[in-house]
């Protein structure tokens, strides 16, 4: 009898300037369920994450690296991998679901209006913890002008982490400072 046969696992085609382009507006579905661990929360997807449909999948962020380094997940998982999160207890969404090329594209009414139909998510799915990945857009959404990186006053629904936006734009951050803030949200979850 022959060997069974394994498919090759696929690489999703990168995509071209114009698709990537005529993302503008487009959305990532969220990855979500009913009682997980963490809620990450991005500000908005990218263009080229909304042209393949995962988050955090344009080349040089940081977000799936910084999860591996920070222990929160057992390896490092690749954006094509995003529907994985909710079993292991994670999920994704975002404060605005419009995509943009950059997060200043972004209106601070929009920021307020996507901060009400985030606990509007949070009052459904419940999860433990939020974290959203992004103080500037924390501090906007959220009336906390003064807000700093780390664990702020809980929800009603859930404790709330604000963690540095995993965006190779930002340089603020090297992949080593982002693991070492992640992996205080880590240590949380282990207490």
């Amino acid at each position: 009898m022959p060997a069974k046969q394994v498919p090759a696992k696929q690489v999703p085609a990168k995509p071209s300037l114009a698709q990537i382009q005529a993302a503008a507006d487009q959305t990532v579905p969220d990855i979500i369920a009913p009682g997980l661990k963490v809620l990450f929360c991005g500000i908005n997807p990218s263009l080229y994450s909304a042209a393949v449909g995962h988050h955090f999948a344009r080349p040089g962020n940081r977000f799936w690296p910084a999860l591996a380094a920070a222990g929160i997940t057992d390896r490092l998982y690749s954006p094509f991998e995003d529907a994985l999160l909710p079993a292991l207890g994670y999920g994704i969404t975002n404060i605005v679901e419009r995509a943009t090329a950059r997060a200043d594209q972004l209106t601070s009414a929009e920021l307020m209006a996507g901060q009400q139909a985030l606990l509007q998510k949070l009052a459904q799915y419940q999860p433990q913890i939020l974290a959203i990945l992004g103080i500037s857009a924390y501090r906007t959404a959220f009336h906390q002008p003064k807000a700093k990186i780390g664990k702020q006053a809980d929800l009603p629904d859930c404790q709330l982490w604000v963690l540095p936006n995993p965006s190779g734009l930002n340089a603020h951050y090297q992949l080593a400072d982002l693991a070492a803030a992640y992996r205080g949200l880590q240590n949380d979850l282990i207490q």
